[in-house]
């Protein structure tokens, strides 16, 4: 065996292990760069995957993704149920580009079978990434933890001046006005965040109001 075939000694180098993984994780941002690189105007919609056809966050999302697509703005999403699938659904009745981020589980998440575009990804940050990266605005729904841990994200990079100031809309006053509330009383009043960096967010009360805000700044 010649030098060059050698494994990495232990503390040196890459392991065949590594190796592999970063292929993989360089395989899915090519992957995705080179299917969405021409989308085009574009925002992303978060929110729960458990929530049923007939909740008010699924017909909301489906209305707000009909909204996007007949003003020509395409619709990204998580690829999955509930919310995901209503924003994709209704991008498609609108006639315009749905597209889906999908992620491999240990318990398999299926794409929606409202999606064009399908990219299915192994990791949460290369698929986090590629929601961010495309879209010029976000609406987030009520959800749990992926869905916050998305949202906190988006206001980090923008913060740390990582991403451009971009319209992010929280849809339903009910769910979100608790959490913003709290960030007012609390981080800005301790200094751990500014004023300003609550002014990123805007609470709105549904998908009508959401559209308007995401379309005035998109459209600027």
């Amino acid at each position: 065996m010649s030098s060059t075939d050698m494994p990495p000694a232990a503390g040196s180098g890459l392991s065949p292990e590594e190796q592999d993984r970063i292929e993989r994780i360089s395989g899915e941002l090519r992957a995705g760069v080179e299917e969405l690189g021409d989308v085009g105007p574009a925002i992303s919609i978060f929110g729960s995957a458990r929530v049923a056809e007939d909740s008010w966050e699924y017909r909301s999302a489906q209305s707000l993704g009909k909204f996007m697509a007949e003003a020509g703005v395409s619709v990204i999403t998580g690829g999955g149920p509930g919310v995901m699938e209503a924003g994709n659904r209704g991008a498609r009745s609108g006639e315009g580009r749905s597209i889906g981020l999908n992620i491999t589980l240990p318990h398999e998440q299926l794409a929606n079978p409202y999606v064009d575009t399908d990219i299915a990804f192994r990791y949460f940050f290369t698929r986090k990434f590629m929601l961010i990266r495309y879209a010029m605005g976000f609406a987030i729904y009520p959800g749990g933890m992926g869905t916050i841990d998305e949202l906190f994200e988006l206001l980090t990079l923008v913060q740390t001046g990582k991403l451009q100031p971009c319209p992010m809309v929280l849809v339903g006053h009910d769910y979100w006005s608790g959490l913003y509330n709290w960030l007012a009383r609390e981080c800005v009043t301790r200094g751990y965040i500014g004023p300003a960096d609550l002014d990123l967010l805007e609470v709105v009360p549904d998908e009508e109001v959401a559209a308007a805000v995401l379309l005035d700044k998109i459209r600027q």
